[in-house]
């Protein structure tokens, strides 16, 4: 679709375009902001993660207008891609395509956690994001493949690409609409729910245990990864905080592998996990211990890989930010610029074959081709909520015919986006939720 004379920032938004690969950032909000370098971030660091890549191979010309319509809008005058350095195909096909339109790829190592902004920053230009800051602050800005997709196709977010993996018979990559249930997408795309004991929503690092197949598909869906009874890693996210904190006062012995291998860390930032492991046995008197939790970027390395003794200092640094949120607590090093990376970053990547073999990962089929799949839903639930500020406000009623991509809820007043319909139907309810039965 042309792009019409509303700025790119008002189509985005009432286009409902967030950051597609994390907590929804709204787009529009980014683009205020002036930068020099725009940062295309493919790298897709979690284990049994290939949306970004099936993307790139099916749409990069796509990806790449979007990204130059946002280089654009910022006044950029550089943009580099971030990927990994596996995907030599791929690299060479996207360097063939970028290069007329000055944009450079800059290749990863394969390790976690390449993709995280901060980390994807420091890689791809040597520079170092303020503690408690933004890639802004450096002059950057750093979107998501899916996110670029969208902005090139300047049409409603109908839909959501992820990848459907693990213990799987046929790992695939779909396309699939925004208020499927999980079950009615891991059926259609060939893998039975009732034979899967587990799924984790968005990555075995960074994901959450699913509560219940009736949940549904939203701009931030990332991976659907089924794991049978038994599997360890499940077991890990189904831990109480209270039994959590128990084992960790008991267990840890204060090695600091959790701190030394810490990407934050690495880069400078006063980030020391062992502390905040060291705070679960004190109250009032821990908190200097733990100020630093409030730049965890709550990757998980330090629990399901650094840790020898399988505890959970994430989750302790997790804590205490919300603690400190709630006590207006904060480190006196948040925005200091003259950060120095440790003498020893570019020597403690953890490459992904490590992780996937600690993890138990290996008998799992590590592919995600992207197919085509006929989506007959008789239903979708739609949430107004799927991003970072305020929920949409819904404008449409009860009975009402819809078709697929109309608006169902405006962009609410202060920072939020649009949601549109996923499907043609009728109205069903109208709450947190809109349902749409199919007519």
């Amino acid at each position: 679709m042309a792009p019409t004379s509303t700025s790119l920032g008002e189509r985005v938004r009432q286009n409902g375009v967030v950051g597609a690969g994390g907590a929804g950032f709204p787009l529009y909000k980014k683009l205020e902001r002036p930068v020099d370098t725009v940062i295309l971030n493919a790298a897709e660091c979690e284990p049994l993660l290939h949306k970004d890549k099936e993307i790139l191979k099916h749409y990069k010309g796509e990806v790449l207008a979007g990204m130059r319509e946002v280089m654009r809008e910022v006044r950029a005058t550089r943009g580099l891609i971030g990927i990994k350095d596996k995907y030599v195909d791929l690299i060479r096909e996207l360097t063939a395509a970028a290069a007329p339109m000055g944009i450079e790829v800059h290749t990863l190592g394969d390790y976690y956690p390449a993709g995280d902004e901060f980390i994807t920053v420091f890689e791809t230009t040597g520079r170092v994001i303020p503690p408690g800051g933004l890639p802004g602050d450096v002059g950057c800005l750093v979107n998501n493949v899916e996110t670029m997709l969208n902005v090139a196709f300047d049409q409603p977010v109908t839909h959501k690409y992820f990848t459907i993996g693990g213990g799987v018979e046929n790992p695939v990559t779909v396309r699939a609409p925004i208020g499927a249930t999980y079950f009615d997408v891991l059926r259609a795309a060939g893998a039975e729910p009732t034979r899967i004991a587990h799924v984790l929503v968005g990555g075995v690092m960074m994901g959450r245990l699913m509560s219940t197949f009736d949940e549904v598909v939203t701009r931030t869906t990332g991976a659907l990864l089924c794991f049978p009874h038994g599997h360890r890693l499940p077991e890990r996210y189904a831990t109480q905080a209270p039994q959590r904190d128990r084992i960790g006062r008991s267990a840890c012995d204060q090695c600091s592998f959790c701190t030394e291998l810490c990407p934050r860390y690495l880069i400078g930032h006063p980030v020391e996990p062992h502390l905040a492991m060291r705070g679960l046995g004190f109250n009032m008197v821990g908190e200097s211990m733990i100020l630093g939790s409030q730049f965890c970027c709550e990757c998980n390395l330090c629990s399901l890989y650094a840790c020898p003794e399988d505890l959970f200092p994430k989750d302790a640094c997790a804590d205490n930010k919300k603690m400190m949120r709630a006590k207006g607590l904060q480190h006196p090093a948040t925005g200091k610029r003259d950060v120095k990376p440790h003498s020893m970053q570019e020597y403690r990547h953890v490459p992904l074959s490590s992780l996937i073999k600690k993890l138990g990962l290996m008998d799992f089929r590590n592919v995600g081709p992207l197919v085509e799949i006929d989506w007959q839903l008789e239903r979708v639930r739609i949430p107004v909520k799927q991003h970072v500020g305020a929920p949409a406000v819904a404008c449409v009623r009860v009975g009402e015919r819809v078709k697929e991509g109309q608006t169902i809820a405006t962009a609410p007043e202060g920072l939020g986006v649009a949601v549109h319909a996923s499907m043609d139907g009728i109205v069903d309810s109208v709450g947190d939720e809109i349902v749409i039965r199919r007519k």
